[in-house]
């Protein structure tokens, strides 16, 4: 009786994560140092909630846009490469298979057996074998704009909703430091949740987030007391 077993890598989850968690992280850490921001320079609480919702609405298109021409760029650059591949396939196949030879005798197949699986691989799907084998194109890792930019603009916005939804609730005295905190919580858990799912070690990558995002709030605030001062 035959077992199938089948391994789950974290390599499937990548392109989604790396998406995800920077715009999370944009969203959240952007919005609170907005808040912090413009409320250090003795803003009202109105005008502190319009700049909040304002940062979430810019901030979600801009890292769709950003993240959609990004990929894309990343889509064409593949698709190019399977064009030529492709070509040289057509024109030159004896040569492409020597190609793929090399690559597994390399790889430490031995020179007969390398050959073999070089031509029945061909004979499968030449084209798909050599983007996965010679260029390094695989279907798990391809570039992918428009779920790429799908995924930013949501994590954008669950991010900065957070410390939108602490500033609503808060009295306008306490806004900051109520936000600062809530800030670093979130930020905390969401380095270690990213850690966990990439299989990183948990508190590197809470205390690398909480960090910098502590760093960037605390310029916020002292850019916006500035400001508040000067005006």
């Amino acid at each position: 009786m035959s077992i199938h077993h089948r391994e789950h890598h974290r390599t499937e989850k990548i392109g989604w994560l790396r998406a995800a968690v920077l715009g999370a992280n944009d969203g959240l850490i952007s919005t609170a140092c907005l808040i912090i921001g413009v409320a250090a320079a003795n803003t009202s609480y109105h005008e502190i909630l319009v700049a909040g919702i304002a940062a979430l609405v810019a901030g979600a298109m801009s890292m769709a846009a950003g993240e959609y021409v990004s990929v894309s760029s990343q889509a064409d650059n593949e698709q190019a490469e399977l064009d030529i591949e492709r070509k040289e396939l057509e024109h030159d196949r004896p040569n492409e298979v020597n190609e793929l030879t090399q690559i597994y005798i390399h790889r430490g197949v031995k020179p007969p057996l390398a050959r073999q699986v070089a031509e029945q691989l061909m004979d499968h799907d030449a084209l798909g074998a050599h983007a996965r084998d010679e260029i390094g194109i695989m279907d798990i890792t391809r570039a992918r704009p428009l779920q790429a930019a799908i995924s930013s603009a949501i994590s954008f916005t669950l991010g900065a909703i957070l410390p939108l939804l602490v500033a609503a609730l808060a009295y306008r005295e306490h806004i900051i430091s109520i936000v600062y905190v809530a800030a670093l919580i979130f930020l905390a858990l969401l380095g270690g949740v990213a850690a966990h799912i990439g299989g990183a070690r948990i508190m590197v990558g809470i205390w690398r987030v909480m960090f910098w995002g502590a760093l960037a709030m605390a310029i916020s605030a002292g850019l916006g007391h500035l400001t508040g001062v000067m005006v």
